[in-house]
């Protein structure tokens, strides 16, 4: 198991390698990049301060960013951002960084992408972790039971209810909550925006405690219902084809209990795919689902701090970012494969050829 542990973490430098490269190589293609920002945000503030009876010169139609900019000022802002440079010197520049951990500073933030994502990950851990653990408090149980009623009315009641948790999306199940629950037009019993409330900080911790989770209750509930139906209907399915197995029908022959068979034989056998794939489902929530989440909510995650990056095209923070995010993605990965070796002695990796 060791040696399979080292090939996969060996296999972790090309992946990362080749995620970086082909991200920075499409970037290079997209339009409006932070130099062209620049410049339009200095020709926008030359326009206000010239006034309605000076206009600038023509463009013949075409966008020019640099058009009316002083050279002098166009070379500097270049260089500010490292522009003044190749694509391939900057992107060995940036790889340079990455392999002593140094991410970079933020074009427009002002501060280290390594500050930005220490301030902004506990948000989107916390609340993928909580949403992650509801998710599968939720889901096994309900699974196990509708694996046991299978065709009952139960399992036809449940099925509905899961089909329509899965049909809605997280976000727009996230605005009907506000609506509903955040003052929009019914109720108002929980904030509308942020993780605490003003002046939080001077209370006690029980109420602090106890702040926090109040605003975390509609952010939490909006990504449970988005993600709670595959994992069922996979608890479901798990049970189900263990059900129907030799072993099962030799240990009832034999005069054990229900309760034995399903949690003494069934359990451990049909809960691998699904405990294993914990660490997957918690990266899968906490890099993609919550994006959306955090918007809506004005969370300040990791989520809102790439989309405001890949908008104000803040290149450090969006490459940063991603090399984070996958590196933790593929280390979670070979988490899972750990996982799966603790729940079934019988898988060895190394073995494989």
């Amino acid at each position: 198991m060791l040696a399979y542990i080292l090939r996969r973490l060996a296999l972790i430098i090309p992946t990362l390698f080749g995620i970086i490269a082909i991200n920075f190589v499409v970037v290079q293609f997209a339009p409006g990049g932070p130099v062209e920002q620049e410049i339009a945000t200095l020709k926008g503030r030359a326009g206000m301060v010239a006034g309605a009876g000076e206009t600038s010169a023509p463009t013949g139609g075409l966008y020019r960013g640099d058009q009316g900019i002083d050279p002098h000022i166009l070379a500097e802002i270049r260089h500010t951002f490292g522009f003044d440079k190749p694509p391939l010197t900057r992107f060995w520049l940036m790889l340079k960084g990455y392999l002593t951990l140094d991410l970079g500073q933020s074009f427009f933030l002002g501060q280290s992408v390594w500050s930005l994502i220490i301030q902004r990950i506990p948000v989107s851990i916390s609340l993928g972790l909580w949403s992650t653990l509801l998710i599968y408090l939720i889901s096994i149980p309900l699974g196990i039971a509708k694996a046991t009623r299978d065709g009952t009315r139960f399992d036809l009641v449940t099925t509905l209810m899961v089909l329509v948790g899965y049909a809605i999306p997280g976000f727009l199940f996230a605005i009907m909550l506000i609506v509903v629950f955040a003052g929009g037009t019914a109720f108002q019993w929980f904030p509308l925006r942020g993780l605490t409330t003003v002046g939080s900080q001077s209370w006690a911790w029980p109420a602090r405690v106890g702040d926090y989770a109040w605003h975390m209750v509609l952010p939490t509930v909006a990504m449970v219902v988005g993600g709670f139906a595959s994992l069922t209907m996979l608890t479901k399915n798990c049970f189900l084809e263990e059900i129907g197995k030799h072993y099962v029908l030799t240990a009832r022959a034999k005069g054990a209990s229900n309760a034995r068979v399903l949690y003494g034989h069934i359990f451990r056998n049909a809960m691998l795919l699904i405990v294993a794939g914990f660490p997957a489902a918690f990266i899968s929530i906490l890099f993609t689902s919550a994006l959306l989440i955090e918007i809506i909510f004005s969370l300040n995650g990791m989520g809102q701090l790439g989309y405001q990056a890949a908008l104000q095209r803040d290149y450090p923070v969006m490459f940063g970012t991603l090399y984070v995010f996958s590196l933790l993605g593929l280390l979670m990965q070979i988490v899972g494969d750990i996982l799966y070796t603790v729940v079934d002695p019988r898988i060895d990796f190394s073995a494989r050829r």
